[in-house]
Protein backbone atom coordinates (compact mmCIF):
# COMPACT_ATOMS: atom_id res chain seq x y z
CA UNK A 1 0.00 0.00 0.00
CA UNK A 2 2.66 2.61 0.57
CA UNK A 3 4.42 1.58 -3.00
CA UNK A 4 0.76 2.76 -4.32
CA UNK A 5 0.34 5.56 -1.93
CA UNK A 6 4.55 7.07 -2.84
CA UNK A 7 3.65 6.43 -6.44
CA UNK A 8 0.61 8.21 -6.11
CA UNK A 9 2.40 11.31 -4.63
CA UNK A 10 5.44 11.34 -6.71
CA UNK A 11 2.89 11.49 -9.67
CA UNK A 12 0.96 14.00 -8.31
CA UNK A 13 3.80 16.23 -8.22
CA UNK A 14 5.35 15.61 -11.73
CA UNK A 15 1.67 16.57 -12.71
CA UNK A 16 1.64 19.65 -10.98
CA UNK A 17 5.69 20.55 -12.23
CA UNK A 18 4.49 19.93 -15.75
CA UNK A 19 2.03 22.52 -15.85
CA UNK A 20 4.21 25.03 -13.99
CA UNK A 21 6.36 27.66 -14.87
CA UNK A 22 9.09 27.01 -12.56
CA UNK A 23 11.82 25.30 -14.28
CA UNK A 24 11.94 24.74 -18.32
CA UNK A 25 9.36 23.18 -19.53
CA UNK A 26 11.39 21.01 -22.15
CA UNK A 27 13.80 19.29 -19.19
CA UNK A 28 10.74 18.75 -17.22
CA UNK A 29 9.21 16.83 -20.19
CA UNK A 30 12.82 15.03 -20.88
CA UNK A 31 12.96 13.91 -17.35
CA UNK A 32 9.68 13.02 -16.90
CA UNK A 33 9.97 10.45 -20.34
CA UNK A 34 12.69 9.05 -18.49
CA UNK A 35 11.29 6.07 -16.29
CA UNK A 36 13.88 5.96 -13.81
CA UNK A 37 13.53 9.72 -13.50
CA UNK A 38 10.32 9.39 -13.18
CA UNK A 39 9.59 7.19 -10.33
CA UNK A 40 11.69 9.53 -8.39
CA UNK A 41 10.18 12.95 -6.41
CA UNK A 42 10.93 15.86 -8.54
CA UNK A 43 11.27 19.25 -6.86
CA UNK A 44 12.20 22.89 -7.67
CA UNK A 45 14.28 25.68 -6.42
CA UNK A 46 16.26 28.39 -7.70
CA UNK A 47 15.32 26.99 -11.20
CA UNK A 48 17.09 23.94 -10.61
CA UNK A 49 15.55 20.34 -11.30
CA UNK A 50 15.94 17.90 -8.26
CA UNK A 51 15.47 14.42 -7.70
CA UNK A 52 14.69 13.04 -4.38
CA UNK A 53 14.33 8.93 -3.80
CA UNK A 54 11.88 10.43 -0.62
CA UNK A 55 8.18 12.27 -0.52
CA UNK A 56 9.29 14.31 2.76
CA UNK A 57 11.44 17.00 3.82
CA UNK A 58 14.40 16.47 4.62
CA UNK A 59 15.09 15.09 1.17
CA UNK A 60 17.64 13.03 -0.36
CA UNK A 61 20.61 14.78 -1.43
CA UNK A 62 22.11 11.73 -3.54
CA UNK A 63 21.12 12.34 -7.28
CA UNK A 64 22.35 15.00 -9.22
CA UNK A 65 20.56 18.12 -10.68
CA UNK A 66 19.69 20.49 -13.49
CA UNK A 67 20.22 23.76 -13.11
CA UNK A 68 19.81 26.11 -16.52
CA UNK A 69 23.19 27.31 -18.08
CA UNK A 70 23.46 31.14 -18.61
CA UNK A 71 22.84 31.47 -22.07
CA UNK A 72 21.21 28.52 -22.94
CA UNK A 73 21.30 25.03 -21.89
CA UNK A 74 21.91 23.31 -18.66
CA UNK A 75 24.22 22.26 -16.05
CA UNK A 76 24.41 19.13 -13.97
CA UNK A 77 25.59 19.13 -11.07
CA UNK A 78 25.41 16.86 -7.27
CA UNK A 79 24.56 15.40 -5.77
CA UNK A 80 26.24 17.96 -3.50
CA UNK A 81 26.91 21.76 -4.65
CA UNK A 82 30.30 21.52 -4.89
CA UNK A 83 30.24 18.41 -7.59
CA UNK A 84 30.37 19.63 -11.22
CA UNK A 85 29.42 16.89 -13.18
CA UNK A 86 29.14 18.67 -17.00
CA UNK A 87 27.09 21.21 -19.02
CA UNK A 88 24.60 19.77 -21.96
CA UNK A 89 22.85 21.60 -24.62
CA UNK A 90 19.80 20.00 -24.80
CA UNK A 91 17.51 18.85 -22.06
CA UNK A 92 18.04 15.12 -22.85
CA UNK A 93 21.72 15.20 -22.50
CA UNK A 94 21.40 16.71 -19.30
CA UNK A 95 18.81 14.33 -18.58
CA UNK A 96 21.32 11.47 -19.73
CA UNK A 97 24.04 12.48 -17.32
CA UNK A 98 21.86 12.08 -14.38
CA UNK A 99 20.60 8.66 -15.16
CA UNK A 100 24.27 7.36 -16.09
CA UNK A 101 25.19 8.68 -12.46
CA UNK A 102 21.62 7.70 -10.28
CA UNK A 103 23.00 5.97 -6.94
CA UNK A 104 23.29 2.55 -6.77
CA UNK A 105 19.88 0.60 -5.92
CA UNK A 106 18.13 3.49 -6.72
CA UNK A 107 14.56 2.58 -7.39
CA UNK A 108 10.64 4.11 -6.72
CA UNK A 109 10.36 7.02 -4.42
CA UNK A 110 9.41 5.77 -0.66
CA UNK A 111 6.66 7.78 1.37
CA UNK A 112 9.24 9.51 4.52
CA UNK A 113 12.12 11.57 4.04
CA UNK A 114 15.58 10.55 4.22
CA UNK A 115 16.01 8.80 6.85
CA UNK A 116 13.41 6.13 6.02
CA UNK A 117 15.24 5.23 2.85
CA UNK A 118 16.75 2.06 3.36
CA UNK A 119 19.61 3.06 1.52
CA UNK A 120 20.46 5.53 3.32
CA UNK A 121 19.29 5.09 6.85
CA UNK A 122 23.03 4.14 8.15
CA UNK A 123 23.95 7.99 7.35
CA UNK A 124 21.84 8.99 9.85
Amino acid sequence: MDSTRAQDVVEAEWAKLLVSDRVDGDLLRAAYVEPRLRQLFPWVGMWELHFSRCTEHPCTWDVPYIAPRLGGGFVVAGPSRLQFVGEADTAEAAVAMVVDRLPPGCGRAIVGNRHDVPALAQDG
